[in-house]
């Protein structure tokens, strides 16, 4: 693997994401078949904030312009290599991940982007330049008025994928975070049936005719996970943070992500 992004609308988890995402693996009896090891001083910096914050009680603050980001080169840029044992007498899987995490609202005004907007348009040229292989694409909310409000975005998304002449050849896995909430666990063995499907009806067909099916895949996945085997209540409250809403891990010691590699692998080609 070469570039991914991280996108998605504001509150959709994605520095939280990537913060459990480096941070896990690390962890001691966490019990995983694979290991991530951080290669930049980024990298480095968001498993210590994983450790600061998600395990202290603490939400992770959010990627957004001002607080010094005003331009790509002032991003954040994380590089992992991921090695997976994925089974018996199978072979291990090496990822070299490089990603950038955007804001959530250059996401968000993609739709009613203007000539003052050019920052935002820096933004989604970066992210759709020719060594970017994919993206991972993140959504949180399924309500009605959320499906009319992704729709657009989708839209709008798949002409700049046009635009840029990477409609046949970005992959694009689109997931449903936060699926540790009792609403949606139970769809997340099938998310593009159970949960886009029934959530986010607008949204799955507007992608499905857009993108060629090996190039589109969804996934659920969730930062913190349930409590337990037989305890699925969420392993999180709601909290406020700077940003406004915000998530906390609320039980530390059972803390368990779900599926935060298999959207990774498949971007992979894994």
């Amino acid at each position: 693997m070469g570039n991914i992004c991280i996108i998605g609308p504001r509150a959709s988890g994605k520095t939280t994401y990537l913060a459990g995402l480096s941070y896990f693996a690390e962890a001691k009896g966490s019990g995983r078949n694979y290991t991530i090891t951080p290669v930049n001083e980024d990298s480095k910096e968001l498993t210590i904030n994983a450790e600061n914050t998600i395990l202290q009680g603490l939400s992770v603050e959010p990627t957004r312009l001002g607080d010094g980001i005003q331009t790509v080169d002032d991003l954040p840029y994380y590089s992992f290599v991921i090695e997976a044992n994925r089974g018996l007498f199978k072979p291990k899987t090496s990822i070299q991940l490089n990603v950038r995490d955007y804001p959530g609202e250059v996401f968000e005004q993609i739709i009613n982007a203007n000539e003052e907007d050019s920052i935002h348009e820096e933004f989604i040229d970066e992210c759709l330049m020719s060594d970017v292989d994919g993206g991972l694409l993140l959504f949180t909310e399924w309500e009605s008025s959320s499906d009319r409000f992704y729709s657009q975005l989708m839209a709008r998304f798949l002409e700049m994928l046009d635009e840029r002449g990477r409609l046949h050849n970005y992959r694009l896995a689109v997931a449903m975070s936060k699926c540790e909430r009792g609403e949606i666990w139970p769809g997340r063995l099938d998310p593009e049936i159970d949960l886009f499907g029934v959530y986010l009806k607008k949204t799955l067909n507007i992608l499905k005719r857009g993108l060629p099916p090996k190039n589109l895949r969804f996934f659920a996945m969730s930062t913190f996970g349930v409590l337990g085997k037989y305890n699925p209540r969420p392993n999180r409250v709601n909290a406020f943070g700077s940003d406004g809403r915000a998530s906390i891990l609320r039980d530390p010691p059972c803390w368990n992500p779900y599926n935060l590699l298999e959207p990774l692998y498949w971007l992979n080609g894994s």
